[in-house]
């Protein structure tokens, strides 16, 4: 038996990682020292802890992104289980992580010229990625009306061929319990 409904989360919430707590931990525990080299030291033992909570939150925004533009291709139906439904809307505090992420974005390859001498390019579709998301989160005010997948809105700028097809990979990828990998597949959401 099946039952009417959407899922607001395909089953991303167990491999979600706390970006901002950590990094900000990483941080305080890289800044406690008042020596340059053992600073250093702790960015170079960090930085690929950084990478990595950062690349698993970029993915996680891609597949949020997915999934609301497959759920956008279904026949109007409730959207089952959405925390933030009856919730207060405040701009600051919903897009408060994403607009964490893109500072951060924007200061580790000064970071990574500071710390370790090696420069870093931004990949400029990671900040677009970021802020799609934000839009995103915006235009649905922080998803507290919506009841049905027709509430959702999807960002402008966001590609949406074949959206119907993107449940396979979503799912594909929640099996193998790694969301850094719709970071490899964000062009089928961004527009070239």
């Amino acid at each position: 038996m099946t039952t009417k409904g959407l899922e607001f989360d395909p089953g991303f919430a167990p491999f979600i990682l706390a970006f901002r707590g950590t990094v900000e931990y990483l941080y305080l525990d890289i800044n406690k020292f008042k020596n340059l080299s053992q600073r250093k030291m702790k960015f170079r033992q960090y930085y690929k802890k950084f990478l990595e909570l950062f690349y698993n939150n970029l993915g996680f925004y891609v597949g949020c992104l997915m999934w609301a533009a497959y759920i956008k291709t279904q026949p109007e139906q409730e959207i089952l289980n959405n925390p933030c439904l009856g919730g207060v809307y405040s701009e600051d505090e919903n897009t408060s992580d994403v607009d964490f992420m893109i500072r951060f974005l924007e200061l580790f390859p000064k970071d990574m010229k500071y710390f370790l001498g090696e420069n870093y390019e931004i990949n400029p579709q990671d900040m677009e990625i970021l802020e799609m998301y934000k839009e995103f989160l915006t235009i649905n005010k922080g998803f507290v009306n919506s009841k049905t997948n027709s509430d959702i809105l999807l960002p402008q700028g966001m590609k949406t061929d074949n959206a119907e097809s993107f449940k396979d990979k979503i799912e594909e990828i929640i099996k193998g319990e790694d969301l850094s990998k719709f970071v490899e597949i964000r062009d089928l959401i961004l527009k070239v």
